[in-house]
């Protein structure tokens, strides 16, 4: 799960990124709103962690334009106002969640989790079953024949990410801006190394690979 973070208090966007990195989200930072505007027009999030009160383009005027450009990735809004006046301008916006200054990390992972969970409408349970394998998403784990099959985290990542989608072909260029931080310039085929390792741990010998190869394209999981 990719994340965007847009919060201008430095020492908070830095602890949160470290903190989010070991949950194994994948994420980005921008403090302000117009950092976050060139964020957003070059890479896709599955949700945007945005402070209201910023220099440059303030929260509220960020996710207007956000929802004026006709994205629907779910917004939680953080702020050290705890108003009902800034909870329903936030949420008229459309901002999908709201939390108020200070918060505890936990409760922060609870929210995101349910907003995940909310805005995956192709998989409406924690976990899907494509044939003899089944990912469970709140778990993070996968498992075969009712064997667990041991996934290091960006194996998982590339598997849940595809899963998610299924019947879209997703091309290298969108699987790694998903999986990893924008700034990423690892090596170029760690792609087809990730996609080997998890068909060499989930597909039979005998049968047709879980994650399909669409030459010249990407790659695709069909259920």
């Amino acid at each position: 799960m990719k994340l965007l973070i847009i919060e201008d208090e430095r020492d908070l966007n830095l602890s949160l990124t470290k903190l989010l990195k070991t949950q194994s989200y994948s994420v980005d930072s921008a403090f302000d709103g117009e950092e976050g505007m060139d964020f957003i027009a070059v890479s896709d999030y599955d949700v945007i962690i945005l402070d209201v009160m910023m220099p440059k383009m303030d929260g509220f005027t960020f996710i207007q334009e956000l929802r004026q450009s006709g994205s629907k990735v779910p917004v939680l809004m953080l702020t050290a106002k705890d108003t009902v006046e800034d909870k329903i301008t936030g949420l008229d916006l459309g901002a999908d969640d709201y939390l108020v200054k200070p918060f505890e990390f936990g409760e922060l992972l609870a929210r995101l989790r349910a907003m995940l969970r909310r805005d995956n409408r192709e998989v409406l349970t924690s976990n899907i079953q494509l044939g003899p394998v089944i990912i469970d998403f709140a778990g993070c784990r996968v498992s075969k024949n009712g064997q667990a099959i041991e996934l290091t985290a960006k194996e998982y990542e590339v598997l849940e990410f595809l899963a998610r989608n299924p019947g879209v072909v997703m091309s290298h260029d969108k699987i790694r801006e998903h999986v990893w931080d924008y700034d990423y310039e690892g090596d170029s085929n760690i792609i087809d190394v990730l996609i080997k390792n998890i068909r060499r741990k989930l597909d039979e010998s005998s049968k047709e690979s879980l994650i399909q190869t669409k030459r010249g394209l990407g790659y695709v999981i069909h259920k």
